[in-house]
């Protein structure tokens, strides 16, 4: 990694849309994360059931499949602004709607797993917009920052959710949804105070032709496709966060605060990460670092399976985060600064699908292969998983392996030396 000052690293901040945007995004952040423990905590009492806990991430990862690519289209033809504003709201009605099954003393948990189905259409839709904005907010020089600080931001609210919802839990499901309901409101109203970032709207109607452009486009370029597809496979099996309420209850023995605890500590992981790498960005051996992450990422998963400890569990979930972050980072440079800005909507849909693939499905994965092999065998599982698909992916993809610049930082490189060849006297 390269060093820089601390001034570049934040002087990002002085941009006023992307000020308030970031802020939008932490709160927005925030409320998801405080209305994630408390999803989990109050299904896990109802049901006991794990089976139940992998349902919480596939009724929001079945409508986000089915809507994602249209929304990709949608944020490449319409203002991604306003789209993330109604999904804002959008989020507030099922923060809503959840406050008012828990107030009326509801005992089935199907309304929740309907309501998460509304929300994971309005994720579909606010993700791809929520990618391709950033890009267009931000000049060249600085985007880099930018999607460290994003990624800092995000995690931050990561940190603070659940440990905000796990204490706020002690006074009752109803006290979180509360809450998570304001901190909405003032992520709607910050959004509201940015302006149209300039885009490059694409007028095509949705057609299949236009709305599979992203994949197409995402298909035939090798680096892109690797470097997506491993973190989709990879995390899509060590996705061990959907059995934290479990694990904290029946491994750990700890009570929702805890279990607050344990969410968070793959946030301050990725937080810390991502700080560094707004002052230190990757420049040289990107796919070794990007490799490098994903296989700490799957050696913490087997390190939480076999510890029951707490302090193990939490330092496990540390590192988690750290590996996941740098992965994170690495793909979502690749995935920006080589989408047309006219396409990026339906690139970052793309994206989108292979995130969304690996964190909700990877939810239901964990849960259907606990209800198989028992809670512990399955987080083991998911770390070996982990582990073999990092190994194929190098030998598969050996472009993104052994890739030591970015290929935008490549081609400014060329660039600058055949300028300085012409520059010179007699060239």
């Amino acid at each position: 990694m390269s060093v820089m000052s601390p001034s570049n690293g934040f002087s990002v901040l002085r941009n006023r849309n992307f000020s308030f945007y970031l802020a939008a995004r932490v709160l927005g952040t925030l409320a998801v994360q405080m209305q994630s423990v408390a999803i989990g905590w109050q299904v896990y009492q109802m049901t006991g059931s794990l089976f139940d806990l992998g349902l919480i991430g596939l009724a929001q990862f079945a409508p986000f499949l089915v809507l994602i690519l249209l929304a990709g289209h949608t944020a490449d033809r319409y203002n991604r602004r306003l789209i993330i504003i109604l999904c804002l709201l959008t989020q507030l009605l099922c923060g809503s709607l959840l406050l008012a099954f828990t107030v009326s003393g509801i005992g089935v948990v199907w309304p929740v797993f309907a309501v998460l189905v509304l929300f994971g259409s309005a994720r579909a839709f606010m993700m791809p917009a929520t990618q391709a904005v950033l890009r267009n907010m931000v000049p060249n020089e600085s985007f880099s920052q930018a999607v460290a600080l994003s990624s800092s931001a995000f995690h931050v609210a990561v940190i603070v959710g659940p440990v905000l919802g796990g204490l706020l839990y002690i006074a009752g499901p109803s006290t979180v949804y509360l809450a998570a309901a304001a901190l909405l409101v003032l992520s709607v109203i910050l959004m509201t105070l940015t302006t149209s970032a300039p885009q490059a709207v694409n007028k095509e109607p949705a057609t299949w032709h236009t709305v599979l452009e992203g994949l197409r486009f995402v298909w035939s370029r090798p680096i892109m496709l690797g470097a997506i597809s491993l973190d989709l496979f990879a995390v899509l099996f060590g996705g061990a966060t959907a059995l934290l309420p479990a694990y904290a209850h029946d491994v750990l023995q700890v009570d929702s605060a805890g279990l607050g605890l344990l969410r968070t500590a793959p946030g301050v992981g990725a937080a810390l990460c991502s700080v560094l790498l707004a002052f230190y960005p990757i420049r040289r051996r990107v796919g070794a670092w990007m490799f490098g992450g994903v296989a700490v990422f799957g050696l913490a998963t087997l390190v939480l399976g076999w510890s029951a400890s707490f302090p193990v569990a939490l330092a496990a979930l540390f590192l988690l985060g750290a590996g996941d972050m740098v992965s994170v980072y690495v793909r979502h440079l690749l995935v920006q600064f080589e989408t047309p800005d006219e396409i990026r909507g339906r690139v970052s849909a793309v994206n989108a699908v292979f995130i969304g693939a690996s964190n909700e499905l990877g939810e239901f994965e964990s849960g259907l292969t606990a209800g198989w092999f028992g809670l512990t065998r399955a987080i083991l599982f998911g770390g070996a998983a982990t582990l073999a698909v990092t190994a194929i992916w190098i030998f598969k993809f050996p472009v993104l392996s052994r890739m030591d610049r970015f290929p935008h930082h490549q081609k400014e490189e060329e660039e600058k030396t055949a300028a300085a060849r012409e520059a010179k006297p007699g060239a």
